[in-house]
């Protein structure tokens, strides 16, 4: 009787604890930045200092090229789904890499079949990729930051947010980064949960 009361107990400890990695797989998982030909470096650096408020774990890699497989001679174009599966491979549970590159990226939007975006991140996921190709110069720095950093929290689970200032809100094929001005409430809360560093 006392063995099966040991045991059962254990069982409800191990759930329990299975339970708990479930919901918060990855606290304070890396981030390894990896920029591709073409961006400016000194974009690059500017991100770079600002991830790592958000997450001091951050890396940043050698410059890298777009892989010829991802792309779409047809649009001239590379498809973002490709170049995540090609990040993947760098990727692992306890990091995320997101891609940097200036050109154009698309993907599948329900019956369209190449549609132009700004980044692209696997909800949940290990990878990402943002493009500056259709973020206004004139906010470049801000803008590109706001993409990342939702792209970043659908790999950590966050779908889109319906709060029109939130990072979270979907582009809906448009540029509405300007008019975000940060996570909401509920977003805020939910990616501190995963060990992010916000105010």
């Amino acid at each position: 009787m006392v063995l099966r009361t040991a045991i059962n107990s254990f069982l409800i400890l191990l759930l329990l604890a299975e339970s708990f990695s479930c919901q918060n797989p990855h606290p304070n998982r890396v981030i390894i930045i990896q920029p591709f030909t073409g961006i400016s470096p000194s974009l690059v650096a500017m991100f770079y200092k600002k991830v790592k408020e958000v997450n001091p774990n951050t890396i940043l890699k050698k410059s890298t090229s777009l892989p010829s497989s991802a792309y779409y001679a047809q649009r001239n174009r590379y498809r973002a789904d490709t170049i995540i599966h090609y990040l993947n491979h760098y990727a692992s549970a306890d990091t995320v890499i997101i891609g940097l590159t200036s050109k154009d990226i698309s993907t599948t939007k329900g019956n369209i079949p190449d549609w132009g975006i700004m980044g692209l991140g696997f909800q949940p996921g290990n990878a990402c990729v943002v493009s500056t190709f259709r973020l206004s110069k004139a906010n470049l720095n801000s803008q590109l930051y706001k993409v990342a950093l939702h792209e970043l929290g659908h790999t950590d689970g966050l779908s889109h947010c319906p709060n029109k200032t939130c990072f979270m809100r979907d582009a809906e094929g448009g540029n509405h980064l300007d008019e975000e001005t940060g996570f909401c409430p509920s977003c805020t809360k939910y990616l501190k949960n995963k060990g992010w560093k916000l105010n």
